[in-house]
């Protein structure tokens, strides 16, 4: 995901930590005003709680653009039939455009044709993910470890390349990331936490340190282990050159000194713009389930299901926590 600065100035208007969730969003997230009820389409899936999600909108120039960019791919997948990395770049280029199940259609089909490549498997336990499949996602995440356990790591080429245009991500720390994040998703801090760790000693750079621990923290936070969640920060420097994650980056410094009710409330992050805002919002309400207070905790779950973000991990996460406290109940 992309991540961007959430400390710029934004409309007064955007009062409350919780407008992160969606409600002052311009440009692509501006859809949210369309009634869901009244789209002509199918929703794309049901979520945890029984809401149907319907493909977010995406202005003309864009999805002209990203449907473009999958005729390319299409093209030279087939030009290229023995490539596996032109397949992916097809299921990819149909993630980005919301096509989520032919985007693991396309990944199943890698992995018929090509074996044992831990990529295909990577890429198609992302969008199990999205897809609220959290036990497929976990399945195709410990595959891919296993297959990628001998290998030197391969940084991943970017569909939607960073304002330096420098990858940051790689295979293994990719699937370490979205294996602790799978396991997190399904209240598993043990496992999610073990896979973080390992999601952090394959870090090569500040942008998957910062990523990896952010949800490390939350694991061991979620699991009551504080003195070991505030060791992960320890190697958070406030001199780190952070191309993409800096609201994971900031998150964490805010960690480290402590997010007060009154911070959360203030609107000083406020007005987030980007698709991040899902899971920038979910760091900060997260604050309330550590310290007890459930009842403003799911509050601030809520406002982030009020969003059109559902692909965020930010809004499945907040999903996930409420469906398992409103079973729970």
């Amino acid at each position: 995901m992309r991540f961007r600065s959430f400390l710029s100035a934004r409309p007064a208007a955007c009062l409350s930590v919780l407008a992160l969730t969606g409600a002052c969003t311009t440009g692509a997230t501006s859809g949210a005003a369309v009634s869901q009820a009244s789209r002509p389409v199918p929703p794309v899936l049901t979520s945890l709680l029984g809401k149907p999600l319907y493909a977010p909108w995406m202005d003309s120039t864009t999805r002209e653009r990203l449907q473009e960019d999958l005729r390319k791919a299409q093209a030279d997948a087939s030009a290229h039939p023995n490539d596996p990395d032109a397949l992916i770049w097809v299921g990819r280029r149909h993630a980005y455009l919301g096509n989520y199940d032919q985007a693991i259609l396309t990944f199943t089909e890698g992995i018929r044709r090509f074996g044992p490549d831990p990529r295909m498997y990577r890429h198609r336990g992302h969008r199990y993910i999205t897809m609220r499949r959290f036990d497929d996602a976990i399945a195709d995440f410990d595959k891919a470890a296993a297959l990628m356990a001998h290998r030197p790591d391969e940084v991943e080429p970017d569909g939607q390349p960073n304002a330096r245009n420098i990858p940051i991500g790689s295979l293994q720390s990719n699937v370490w990331y979205h294996l602790a994040l799978a396991h997190y998703l399904k209240g598993d801090w043990d496992r999610a936490e073990r896979a973080a760790h390992a999601g952090v000693a394959v870090s090569a750079n500040p942008d998957r340190l910062v990523s990896q621990t952010h949800w490390l923290y939350m694991s061991l936070r979620r699991a009551g282990k504080h003195a070991e969640a505030a060791a992960t920060l320890e190697p958070i420097r406030d001199d780190f050159d952070v191309i993409e994650n800096d609201s994971y980056y900031q998150l964490l410094k805010l960690y480290r000194r402590g997010i007060s009710p009154a911070v959360l409330d203030s609107g000083l992050y406020a007005g987030v713009s980007t698709p991040s805002n899902a899971s920038i919002a979910y760091g900060l309400v997260n604050w309330f389930l550590y310290t007890g207070d459930t009842t403003r905790a799911v509050k601030g779950l809520e406002q982030i299901l009020s969003s059109d973000q559902w692909a965020s991990f930010g809004y499945i996460a907040a999903e996930a926590d409420l469906a398992r406290m409103r079973k729970a109940r």
